[in-house]
C-alpha cells in the first residue's frame, strides 16, 4: 500500500513581518534560508495598521515569529509578555518569537551590526566614531559598548548624543564635525539616513578625513553602495556596506525562530538579488 502524501499545509510554520510599508527583503532572506535548510517554514510580509489585533492573531494563530518595523518597534513593547534584556536596554523590539503563546520581544539590529563588524576585526578596544543618535544608533552604541568599543557619538543634536552616550558608557562629541576628525579614529559607522535614497546623497563623512588603515561601516543599504562607500573604497580603507548588519539582524532572526544556525550564504544571495551586488572600486 502506497501511504498517503503528508499534508504540508499542516506542518507549515508560519513567520512574518509587520510594517506599514512591506518590504521584499526579508521575505527573500528568510524564505531562501528555510530552503536552503528543507525547513517546513513560510514567511509572510504583512502590512499592518492595528498592530494590537496583529499580535492578537500572533498568538490566536500561532505565528511563530515577526518582524517588527518603524514605526512599530517602540509601540509593540507593552504587547508583549516578555523583553530581552538586550532589546529592554536600546529601548525596541524588531523582532517577537512565540513560544506557546507566550510573546518575547528581541532586538536583532545590534547583534547584526556587532555580527557585521566583527566579521573584519574584534570590537574589544576598538575607538569607533558613531553617527547618528536615532534608533539604528541606539542598537549599535549599545552593541559596540557591550562587545568593548571605546564608543564617541556624534549627532546633529548633541543632547541626544550626550543621552546616548550616558545610556550606553560611550562619549559624546561636540556634534556632527567630528567627522571631519573620522581619521583619528579605528572606525567609523555612518547610522545617519545621510547616503540614503531620496534622502541625501552626499556622504557623512569628507573623503578627505579617509584613509587606508579605517574601517568604515554604513548602515544604509539603499543604495548599497552609497557616496560614503564609494569614497572609502576610492581612499583604498576597508568597507563594510549596510547589507551585511542586514544580512546579520535576519540571520538572528532566523535563528531565534528555527533553532537553527543561519544559512549565510543562501540568505545573502537573496538579499543581493534584492537590493545589488555591492558596487567595486571606481
Amino acid at each position: 500500500m502506497i501511504p498517503a502524501p503528508l499534508d504540508p499545509v499542516a506542518r507549515l510554520t508560519l513567520c512574518g513581518s509587520l510594517s506599514l510599508h512591506p518590504s521584499p527583503l526579508g521575505a527573500a532572506m528568510h524564505l531562501a534560508g528555510y530552503a536552503a535548510l528543507g525547513l517546513p517554514f513560510t514567511y509572510v510580509p504583512f502590512a499592518v495598521t492595528d498592530l494590537a489585533g496583529a499580535i492578537v492573531g500572533m498568538r490566536a494563530l500561532g505565528v511563530r515569529g515577526f518582524g517588527i518595523s518603524m514605526p512599530y518597534k517602540q509601540a509593540v513593547m507593552p504587547l508583549l509578555d516578555a523583553i530581552d534584556p538586550a532589546a529592554a536596554a536600546i529601548g525596541a523590539v524588531n523582532t517577537v518569537v512565540n513560544d506557546g503563546s507566550h510573546l518575547t520581544g528581541h532586538n536583532t539590529d545590534a547583534s547584526g551590526a556587532v555580527r557585521a563588524f566583527e566579521e573584519i576585526r574584534p570590537l574589544a578596544g576598538a575607538r569607533v566614531l558613531l553617527l547618528g543618535a536615532g534608533g539604528a544608533a541606539k542598537a549599535v552604541a549599545h552593541g559596540f559598548s557591550e562587545r568593548g568599543a571605546r564608543v564617541t557619538i556624534a549627532n546633529r543634536d548633541r543632547a541626544r548624543a550626550a543621552a546616548l552616550a550616558a545610556a550606553t558608557g560611550a562619549r559624546a562629541a561636540a556634534g556632527l564635525d567630528e567627522a571631519n576628525r573620522a581619521g583619528n579614529y579605528d572606525a567609523v559607522v555612518n547610522a545617519t539616513s545621510m547616503g540614503m535614497d531620496d534622502v541625501e546623497a552626499a556622504s557623512p563623512i569628507p573623503e578627505s578625513a579617509l584613509h587606508p588603515e579605517l574601517l568604515v561601516m554604513d548602515i544604509v543599504y539603499k543604495p548599497i553602495a552609497t557616496e560614503l562607500v564609494r569614497a572609502a573604497q576610492r581612499k583604498g580603507a576597508t568597507v563594510i556596506h549596510g547589507g551585511r548588519m542586514l544580512l546579520h539582524q535576519a540571520a538572528r532572526q532566523f535563528e531565534l525562530y528555527t533553532g537553527h544556525d543561519a544559512p549565510l550564504a543562501a540568505m545573502e544571495s537573496a538579499l543581493l538579488a534584492q537590493i545589488g551586488a555591492p558596487s567595486p572600486s571606481p
